[in-house]
């Protein structure tokens, strides 16, 4: 598939995709005849972790890192276990922040409500 395809199917722009390949995150993609990317599933399903590991606020940094130990193959399980584990709990603790958040706003919007329900009295 194209790279137009690649990036509908993954939900990266194409420009991401072109900064993975890039950066290293995603291995070389084969090339048809005229030299466009040719992505295989297996590269949109690769595209596809990306996209959830960055949406779940992982850096590039440790995405990269990752990256480079799933390419490395399975002997990297143990560590590659660790770090999504501490992600796990980085997502642990603003899940908690963001529930405090959520509370704070509660709090104010019920505040408000209850301005306006006294001007309306």
């Amino acid at each position: 598939m194209l790279i137009a395809e690649a990036a509908a199917a993954s939900g990266l722009t194409i420009d991401t995709i072109r900064y993975y390949e890039r950066s290293g995150m995603l291995p070389a993609v084969a090339r048809g005849a005229d030299g466009h990317r040719r992505f295989s599933r297996e590269d949109v399903n690769w595209l596809t972790v990306l996209f959830w590991l960055r949406a779940t606020g992982m850096t590039m940094q440790v995405m990269r890192r990752y990256a480079t130990l799933v390419h490395a193959g399975d002997h990297t399980i143990p560590e590659r276990r660790a770090i999504l584990q501490e992600h796990g709990r980085q997502l642990a603790r603003r899940r908690e922040e963001l529930d405090r958040c959520e509370e704070l706003l509660a709090y104010k919007l019920s505040a408000y409500d209850a301005v306006e329900q006294r001007r309306t009295a």
